[in-house]
């Protein structure tokens, strides 16, 4: 009779490629491909009279999966559970025990923060027992998320609109991207003025500001009409300027601790542009393996979904090693550690950190995809920061006395002495070197500049400053974001404006509804205790049951009587003056899933309707030159769910669309004939390529300037700050 061999389980066909690497032939690595149980699709799954109990499915995509690991486990001496470290994990590990049945001493469960020989080695010597604690806690979420979802989202479609959903994270979210609205709407701009001075001292420039007036600093608002800025400039120019201090002080600036989750995210999209999803889609890949050559499958980075800033002992070691050997002169003497304020940090070993320090980017970097390797050198190099000395930077101030004392101007600068930690990571300290300048030295004024501006309002949350606030108040968790900013823009309550998160009419109506009707659904700090809820679950000093009945018993019992209370005209439909022109019935402002429009009250006898702007005004269809090939009738622009689009205007008896093209006006470089075209992803994003599709494949995701680059020919584009790049990534 052959040797029975071990099975060894993890959710993913690559990372159980990267473990086989280090088991020897007495293992057989199996995946589950993530969840292979959970709540049914098509109704509720909780039984609300048994002290809410989930009602657990197998879904029809993975029950061929189940039946191959039960044959698997049957011929199994033991059975290793290797799945994430976090709550999910720990309850894919629990549904594959309920699911295999195996026996409860042949049942081994293991965790590992990276995937290396070693603490693969390490976690079979010290396996353990499914922790029920953190199978509750993930449960409990689930189950809270459902009954939210299910019972709320059911009233917003009888209230609303069909097709609506509420979620007890989102609904925050969505708050929160709406009062930043309301913030930008209500914001009064208020005017004001600065005045530069371009000074000479020899054959060396340098810019000041205007910092005193008769021995007065200058407030914001003091200089806040042009006729004031005028007659200053006016006494300004009539003067001598001599240096009257000259002041340097010496500071220092520390590394940043090593990446989390959420920080990751705010970097990457900060410096890239990535979205969460995509960060986390590319870290996921870099922690279960990548191919790296007669090597094979290596984990590159430790596990990605964390709020620890803990680096391991031994790591460290090794970090302080390396940098001896090759950078003596900035590596710290003693290792540096940083301390966690989350919650959940106990979830959770370590911060995010390659796997080995010696493994620079530069090894890999002819194995990974471009997008892949920008994120492998981020965390590297932010890493490895960390065990590095404090940056010294010399801060000069330098004052500019006109003859009479009547005006002062002041110039800053800084100058990195010696970089320390900027060898690896930069930060925004930039060096601005001012020339070499003592007290009583004369300077000439070469050009005064007065300068008008208007203060702005508050930013639209880009996706990384909308996890920050999350974060700072306390709501979700690592795993949560990426999936809460996903919804609200599927939902449409949310779209993407210059990478910023703008409310559409229907999310701001759904928030509305939420505040006024259901506030503890959207109110922070009745969001945050939850999660703290889950986290004591989590460490066993609370009961999910207990938890989960506090929420819901005083939720139902408001869902109940709002369903009384709230009326779906009032909430969806405002009267206008406007007349039918086909059966001269009254017209309303309706709310639908993708927004306002003008609608007959005759319907359903009388389906015309009009699109409305954003404010609730009618907006004339706008008819175009274009003709419907299918009915004759000219073709006019409307607007759906995904923005303007041509629709036939004899609607509804002519159905007729087509997307709207918007031509840059510059000629392909790749076919010569078609024209660049602005056109939309499957996924909503915006790129720009060849007309002559599918012919010529020819794409970029910038809108090209029709400029061409000097050294290489190829189309300039946009880049960040309104500056233009080359689009061929070979050419620097």
């Amino acid at each position: 009779m052959p040797k029975q061999k071990n099975l060894v389980i993890v959710e993913s066909p690559t990372k159980a490629k990267t473990i086989s690497r280090f088991l020897g032939s007495d293992f057989h690595i199996a995946s589950s491909f993530g969840h292979i149980r959970d709540l049914p699709k098509s109704k509720m799954g909780i039984d609300l009279e048994k002290d809410f109990q989930p009602k657990y499915v197998i879904p029809d995509k993975s029950r061929k999966t189940v039946n191959d690991l039960k044959k698997l486990a049957k011929n199994s001496s033991n059975i290793y559970f290797a799945t994430d470290e976090d709550r999910e994990g720990e309850a894919i590990a629990w549904h594959l025990t309920e699911i295999l049945k195996s026996k409860p001493d042949k049942i081994k469960r293991i965790t590992f923060h990276e995937i290396t020989k070693e603490a693969i080695e390490e976690a079979l010597k010290n396996p353990r027992g499914i922790d029920n604690c953190l199978v509750d806690a993930q449960q409990a979420r689930r189950i809270l998320d459902r009954l939210v979802g299910y019972e709320l989202s059911p009233f917003l479609w009888k209230k609303v609109a069909r097709g609506l959903s509420a979620g007890r994270v989102q609904s925050v979210a969505l708050r929160m991207i709406v009062e930043r609205e309301d913030e930008i709407k209500a914001f009064k701009s208020q005017e004001y003025w600065t005045i530069a001075g371009l000074f000479k001292k020899g054959h060396e420039e340098f810019i000041t500001s205007l910092y005193k007036v008769d021995d007065k600093i200058l407030k914001k608002f003091d200089i806040d009409k042009e006729a004031k800025a005028t007659e200053l400039v006016k006494g300004i120019k009539n003067q001598q300027y001599g240096v009257s201090a000259v002041n340097v002080k010496q500071s220092t600036k520390s590394p940043l601790p090593p990446f989390t989750t959420s920080t990751l995210q705010q970097t990457a999209n900060r410096m890239f542009g990535y979205s969460a999803k995509k960060t986390m889609f590319l870290a996921q890949r870099l922690y279960e393996g990548i191919e790296l050559g007669k090597e094979g499958s290596v984990g590159l980075i430790t596990y990605m979904r964390t709020d620890s800033l803990n680096l391991a002992e031994k790591f460290l070691k090794e970090t302080l090693a390396y940098l001896s050997d090759k950078y003596s002169d900035i590596v710290r003497e003693e290792t540096k550690r940083f301390k966690s304020k989350s919650k959940l940090a106990q979830e959770a070993h370590e911060a995010i950190r390659p796997t080995e320090i010696s493994r620079a980017p530069e090894q890999v970097k002819d194995f990974l995809e471009p997008q892949m390797y920008k994120i492998y050198d981020l965390i590297w190099r932010r890493t490895i920061a960390t065990q590095c000395q404090d940056a010294k930077i010399d801060q000069k101030t330098i004052l500019i006395n006109s003859q009479n004392d009547q005006f002062t101007f002041k110039a800053t600068g800084q100058t990195i002495k010696f970089k320390g930690f900027f060898e690896f990571y930069k930060t925004n300290n930039k060096e601005n070197i001012l020339p070499e300048l003592k007290k009583d030295d004369k300077v000439d004024l070469h050009k005064i500049k007065p300068e008008q501006k208007f203060t702005q309002p508050p930013a639209r949350y880009s996706e990384a400053g909308l996890i920050k606030a999350l974060e700072e108040k306390g709501i979700g968790r690592p795993s949560t974001y990426v999936p809460t900013i996903s919804t609200i823009q599927s939902r449409n309550y949310v779209t993407k404006e210059d990478r910023r998160l703008k409310p559409e009419d229907i999310g701001i109506l759904v928030n509305k509804v939420l505040v006024n009707h259901f506030p503890e659904i959207v109110d922070y700090k009745f969001t945050a205790h939850l999660e703290d809820d889950l986290d004591q679950i989590a460490q066993g000093k609370m009961k999910w049951v207990a938890a989960i009945k506090e929420f819901y018993t005083p939720f139902k019992k408001n869902l109940i009587k709002k369903e009384d209370e709230v009326d779906k005209k009032e909430l969806t439909e405002e009267k206008t003056d406007e007349v039918c022109e086909k059966c001269g019935k009254p017209m309303v402002i309706k709310m639908g899933r993708f927004g306002k429009f003008l609608a007959c009250t005759g319907f359903p006898e009388c389906r015309n309707t009009k699109p409305v702007d954003g404010d609730g005004n009618k907006t004339e269809e706008e008819k175009t030159d274009e003709v419907c090939e299918k009915c004759g009738s000219p073709m006019a622009i409307k607007r759906g769910r995904y923005g303007k689009f041509l629709g036939c205007s004899n609607y509804p008896d002519c159905k007729n669309i087509k997307s709207i093209v918007k031509s840059t006006g510059i000629k392909c470089p790749e076919c010569k004939k078609g024209e660049i075209v602005q056109r939309r992803s499957k996924r909503g994003r915006n790129f720009y390529g060849c007309d002559q599709y599918p012919d010529c494949k020819f794409a970029l995701w910038s809108k090209p300037t029709g400029e061409k680059c000097d050294k290489c020919s190829s189309l300039m584009i946009m880049a960040k700050g309104g500056t233009t790049v080359c689009s061929n990534k070979e050419c620097k």
